[in-house]
């Protein structure tokens, strides 16, 4: 019998992360920041390495090829901010790809298309140097100005043909990085890109970058109109960002409490920067797609996040189908860099995704048994389920009391959102169940919403335009005569980020909202990670045990044990 073919893929730049296929379809895969706790963390990747050749219980003389990316510089084999584990294994091959080239392989390797266009938009991509020593055939793909330019230029958006194997270039942008003069608005990203708009925009608004998703959250509190003049602009089919639009603002957050008492000139500023983001995204993929036609589109990189603007272009019917990429931002670069290897450098086959964004390991009972029995938690009580039907039965049961529940299966998710296997679940419309999570489980602030998880045969009756959503990528907005039995997964402007459940691989959760249908007459669950603010989504049984003694939660269920307060 042959040996698998053991691809891996690791992305080095924030956000890191590592992904092992197995045969060209992916076997285990895992955020750096999910095992050492440091949010958004990068640079060397041992852990994330190490995390997946023990969940499959290979060495690294089994992989056949290591595809790598990081953002502004290429890797040494033997060290990265650190020793690299490749120390040991000098014969293994190593190739480098650019990011943006990374972001799409991401999406193209686990859509369902077997050819479509590919769009990649985001903050900073490689710059131009490295990107020509990488990929020095694609000069030709390049404008001729940005070839002559002095200063420092990085990828901004890139358009490409896939053909079933690779990825064919047909327009490159690039851009100079922003000043860093110290203002406002310095931040570490292009000057002229959509994501470093958003990203200087949501430092203005918070005082910090911990997390730019918050602007799209705020958003609905503000009101259009308000602010009357452009972001951004078009030239020669290329997307440049108005200097000026900062002159205007000159009122940044000085912390929490300021934001607070001047939330509503905050909020304005959010919607302001929302809706021209999302005018910026449809003009430029509408760009690309009348100079390159297809059906199919895939769509990636961090903008690709944007719920709000995702919903605007789905709406807009310029394709007839787009595939967004759950793992958008850098955390999919691992994944993007191993389906590289398998289709362009290795010429294999593609093979079939399953729709799966679950890429963690499973914990055996014993480690959950471990983790458990330690001498702090004999203060709970806990039961083991031998049915899986009695277990969403029961579940269900106490989340109609209006318990909360911290719901811990299977292999966890990659990329940002939790779907049903690290996930906080709670009703959907128990008066003042949103607040108490924000404020005594989350730590976080009020104005922000939560997801709701719903039967995917049962989001027509709900959701106006009953959007398939697996991957909580997409908002849509909560039908009026569901409002107040979903009140805490609505948000201000009756919009709701809306998460699909797919029995195919998600069943678990998916009897759970079954069982709670039959209880509640509800098909949604009110869905949110398993973390609390400023906290990596948990990863391991003793996370889990830790989060739930910290919080205000009154259930952990992990696997099929359930542990009260």
């Amino acid at each position: 019998m042959n040996s698998p073919v053991y691809v891996l893929g690791t992305g080095l730049s924030h956000n890191g992360s590592a992904v092992l296929l197995k045969d060209g379809r992916v076997c285990v895969g895992i955020e750096k920041e999910r095992l050492n706790r440091v949010k958004h963390d990068g640079g060397n990747d041992n852990l994330a390495i190490q995390y997946c050749l023990d969940a499959e219980g290979i060495q690294l003389k089994d992989i056949s090829l290591v595809v790598q990316c990081a953002n502004f510089d290429i890797p040494d084999r033997n060290q990265y901010k650190g020793k690299r584990l490749f120390t040991e294994a000098p014969d293994l091959k190593i190739v480098d790809i650019s990011h943006h080239l990374a972001h799409a392989y991401s999406a193209v390797g686990t859509c369902s298309f077997s050819e479509c266009a590919v769009m990649v938009i985001d903050g900073c991509g490689s710059p131009l140097d490295q990107f020509l020593k990488l990929h020095p055939e694609q000069k030709t793909y390049i404008n001729l100005e940005i070839l002559n330019e002095v200063q420092m230029v990085c990828e901004k958006d890139s358009f490409y043909h896939f053909d079933g194997q690779k990825l064919i270039p047909l327009i490159k942008d690039f851009s100079k990085m922003a000043e860093k003069s110290g203002g406002l608005f310095s931040l570490p990203t292009t000057q002229h890109s959509i994501g470093g708009f958003y990203a200087s925009v949501s430092h203005y608004v918070f005082g910090d970058m911990d997390d730019v998703g918050k602007l799209m959250g705020l958003a609905p509190f503000g009101k259009s109109g308000v602010y009357d003049f452009e972001a951004f602009k078009f030239k020669s089919g290329n997307l440049f960002v108005n200097e000026d639009w900062k002159n205007q603002f000159t009122n940044p957050s000085k912390g929490y409490e300021y934001f607070k008492n001047n939330f509503d000139y905050y909020a304005n500023v959010a919607k302001w920067a929302q809706e021209q983001v999302e005018k910026a995204v449809l003009k430029c993929i509408q760009n690309r797609l009348e100079k390159f036609p297809h059906k199919n589109l895939c769509y990636s990189g961090g903008v690709a996040l944007n719920a709000v603007a995702n919903a605007k272009l789905q709406d807009s019917k310029i394709v007839e189908n787009i595939y967004f990429e759950p793992a958008a931002a850098d955390n999919g670069l691992a994944l993007g860099c191993a389906f590289y290897g398998w289709l362009e450098y290795l010429k294999m086959p593609k093979v079939p995704h399953d729709g799966s964004t679950c890429f963690g390991k499973t914990y055996t009972n014993a480690e959950i048994e471990a983790a458990y029995n330690k001498e702090e938690n004999r203060k709970y009580n806990s039961k083991k389920f031998s049915n899986v039907n009695d277990l969403a039965d029961y579940c269900a049961e106490k989340l109609n009391q209006g318990k909360t529940i911290a719901w811990f299966q299977s292999g966890s998710e990659f990329g940002p959102r939790s779907l049903g296997r690290r996930s906080i679940l709670a009703h959907p419309g128990i008066e003042g169940m949103k607040d108490h999570i924000n404020l005594d489980i989350k730590f976080r602030e009020d104005f922000r919403p939560f997801a709701p998880a719903v039967l995917k045969e049962k989001v027509n009756e709900y959701f106006l335009h009953g959007r398939n959503s697996p991957y909580m990528i997409l908002v849509d907005k909560t039908k009026s005569e569901h409002l107040e039995k979903l009140k805490n997964v609505t948000h201000r402007d009756d919009s709701a980020r809306v998460q699909t459940v797919e029995e195919s691989w998600n069943s678990k959760f998916a009897k759970l909202l079954t069982a709670f249908y039959k209880q509640s007459g509800i098909p949604v669950l009110l869905n949110t990670s398993l973390n609390k603010k400023g906290m990596p989504i948990v990863e391991t049984p003793e996370e889990a045990l830790d989060l739930f003694e910290i919080t205000a939660l009154d259930i952990l269920v992990m696997e099929n044990y359930v542990i009260e307060k």
